[in-house]
Formats: structure tokens, sequence, C-alpha cells
């Protein structure tokens, strides 16, 4: 399938950095980790058109069916008009931007084991891209400090989205722009030091922004905080285009994103209800946003980027994979964690979350799903897999929305919160349990 191409000739330009494809896989907590950042970007890749093409992109990225062709494998096209680009390690990102999963300042600057596991990067990464959560704007900027000095990054996210009610309930995630002073304190402390630990080391480091657009439908946020982001320095934002209280039921305010990009001046990325390539190109379109961020649209469906990626810049987009290759993708998936996580147990419980939204629409039986959900090994995940019905194409079943939508929840805050929009001094206090335990 073929959709109109909106690609353009110029990059996106996030600070120091250009996105040749606007797209970016969004941070998701026990999802976004090396292994699958890696193969997201990997696939993306593949549907990039030659003279964009890093050289030595897989094979079996490209492979799928009748539409491999779209994103082939091999050598730029001699013949091609298109001037053959060189990518610029850590400053020119191909086929878009692969986040880390949400890293807590705190755990981060008491150096928490588990937590510089997560930071380092895959050394064949394009661009570092890393997001970073806390409430506290010295250990904030403590922690963005750190990442600079390292060279552990080359982008910062900060997260002003999250719904999730243990956040919440104590002041952090989706509920925080609703303080204003501190929202601004928490953007402007990471800006400033990503600002001085970047020349000291001779980079510029963009930070970015996520936010939803309030916390319900009566206290919006959304504008107030874009605008306090862009005036701080922030290099762009990014729109959860849904209230605290919806979490992901229902549908995305796409015309809230269009709202945002016609108030500012930076980039604007839209997020919400893109699960396949005509989503991402529609989204574009209608709100006229710079790029797009895709986050449960991507679970079971690294191929999806390929998708974007190919659509974006005119290509064909290639028919689903077949089961044969979805199991394939599964086996390489795998055996990446292992290597990564250096214990197979822990590798292949950490899968399973993942063969599951892989075969999700796929005719695969109660007993086998079972016994797929129980693998340890990965030998028992190869003969487990061996035993499916390879032959099935990619059924219909298997697109459109991913994840558990649920429905609207009443939101989970600490008490009082929407009596003031600026920190009261127990507020203040209490504050610090925002980062315990997340």
């Amino acid at each position: 399938m073929q959709i109109a191409s909106t690609s353009a000739a110029a990059p996106l330009r996030v600070g120091p950095l250009r996105l040749w494809t606007p797209v970016v896989l969004a941070p998701m907590a026990g999802v976004t980790d090396v292994p699958f950042r890696r193969l997201c970007r990997i696939m993306g890749e593949s549907g990039l058109p030659d003279h964009l093409r890093p050289t030595g992109i897989p094979s079996w990225a490209a492979e799928s069916g009748q539409g491999a062709t779209a994103s082939s494998p091999n050598a730029p096209d001699e013949g091609s008009n298109e001037p053959r680009h060189v990518a610029i390690p850590r400053v020119d990102a191909p086929a878009g931007l692969y986040v880390t999963e949400m890293v807590t300042s705190r755990a981060l600057v008491e150096e928490n084991e588990r937590t510089l596991e997560m930071v380092r990067p895959d050394p064949a990464e394009r661009v570092r891209s890393l997001q970073l959560y806390g409430v506290n704007p010295a250990v904030m900027a403590k922690a963005a400090t750190m990442l600079v000095e390292r060279d552990l990054t080359d982008h910062i996210d900060l997260n002003f989205g999250c719904p999730v009610p243990k956040v919440t309930k104590k002041g952090g995630g989706a509920a925080l722009p609703w303080k204003r002073d501190l929202f601004s304190d928490l953007v402007g402390a990471v800006v400033r030091a990503c600002d001085e630990a970047g020349e000291r080391a001779g980079r510029e480091i963009p930070v970015t922004v996520k936010i939803r657009i309030g916390i319900d439908s009566e206290h919006e946020t959304a504008t107030d905080a874009a605008l306090a982001a862009q005036k701080l320095g922030a290099a762009a934002l990014t729109l959860h285009a849904r209230t605290q209280n919806q979490h992901y039921a229902g549908q995305a305010h796409w015309d809230e994103i269009a709202r945002l990009k016609d108030l500012l001046d930076i980039p604007v990325f839209g997020n919400g209800d893109v699960f396949e390539a005509a989503d991402a190109l529609a989204m574009l379109e209608r709100t006229g946003c710079d790029g797009i961020s895709v986050g449960r649209g991507a679970q079971g469906r690294p191929w999806i980027f390929r998708d974007i990626v190919a659509a974006y810049h005119g290509g064909t987009i290639p028919p689903g994979p077949s089961l044969a290759e979805v199991v394939s993708v599964i086996e390489r998936h795998a055996a990446w964690c292992v290597v990564e996580q250096g214990d197979e147990g822990r590798a292949l419980r950490e899968m399973r979350k993942h063969i599951g939204w892989y075969l999700r629409g796929f005719a695969v039986g109660g007993p086998q799903r079972h016994a797929l959900s129980m693998v340890s090994t990965l030998q028992e995940l190869h003969e487990r897999l061996a035993d499916l019905d390879l032959d099935q194409a990619f059924p219909l079943a298997a697109r459109g929305p991913r994840g558990r939508a649920g429905g609207e929840k009443t939101p989970h805050l600490p008490d009082g919160w929407l009596d003031h929009p600026y920190l009261t001094q127990s507020e203040r206090d209490r504050l610090h349990l925002a980062e315990i335990g997340y």
C-alpha cells in the first residue's frame, strides 16, 4: 500500500539533532529497553529511501512478503538522483529517535544499580535519547549534569505525562504541571544544567518536554505548561492528547495538538492513537504537528516504524508479516534480551509480555499461549514457537489499537492539590514521596 508522502527535503531540527524522519519511539516502562529500541530502530531504518539509509541494514529487517522491495536492504541505488547522505553520529537520526524507559532522577543520582543499567546506551544507537522523571529541581539538575558529563545521552526528555495513580497521587507525572511554579522550576533547572554541562563538554544537549492536556476537562494545564517550557528553553514539546483522567481511554483529542502547534514556535510532536502508518500521516496532516510519537502502537509491532518511515518518504508500506516472520522477530528479540541482561531466565521472563503482544490476532490456542507464557530458556521458546501454524498471514485482528485502554478514571491527586495552582509549603514538604518506589 502506498500513501501520499509528507516528506520534506530538510530534516526536523531539535536543538542540534537532525531528524530525517520526525518519528519517536515513546518511552514505556519495562518496554523500551536496549533490545526493543534496537529492534524498532533497525526496522525503521529499513524503511528509509536509498539516499538516507545507513549501510549495513540487515536483510531480516526488510523481509515482509511482497513489500520487501520497498524496504530493500541492498546498497543504495547507484541510479538515484538523490545525493547520498552520510549521517553524523550523535547528531543525525535518519529514522527518528528511540527513547529509553523513564529514569527516576533520584535513583540515578544515588547510582542505583538497576537505574545505571537502564541508562547504559546501546553502542549502535545513532542518537542517545533518555527520559528523566523527578520532582526536585536540584536533584533533576544533578541527574542531568551526570548524564551529560558521563556522555550517556544526546537528548533529555522530561516526563510530565504519566497518569499512573501511584505517581499522580503524590503530585508527580501528569498531576505536576498544575503547580506552575514547580513545573517551571523543574524545566528551568534541567535546561540550565544541560547548557552548563554541555558547554563544558563542547556539546549542545536539547531538553524536550512531554505533557498531557490536563488533569481533566475542567483543569487544563497544557497551554501554560507549553508556553512556560518554550520560554525556559525547551527544544520541543510532545503532547499526549488525552487528560490524566482519560489514561488511555476513548479517542485522543488531536485538535489539542493542532492548537499547541499554532501556539508555539518550537517543534510539536503529537502522541495518541497512532497504530498504523496511515494514522501517523493523518495526524501530521490534520494537526500540522512537526512529528509523531508512538507508544502503545509499537507493542508487539516494531515494524510500525518501518511502515511509518516508508510512508513518510513516499515508499510502499509492506503488508503485515506472516506468523513465520513474526516468530523470527520474537526469537531475535529474545536472544538480544539474554545478551543484554546476562541472565537467560530473567530475560525470558521479561519477554513474556512481548510474546503475548507479538501473537495478538493470530490463531494460537489457549494451551499454546499458556506454554509460551511460561518459557524460561531460548531453546524452550524455539520449540514452543515451532509448534505454531507458521503459515498464517498477518490477520486483520492484529491491527488497530494496542494496550489496555480501559475507561476514564477519577484522578488520583494529593489532598487539596487543585485548590491552588502553586505549591503550598505542606505540599512542598511531602513532594519527595512522589519519587519513592518509582
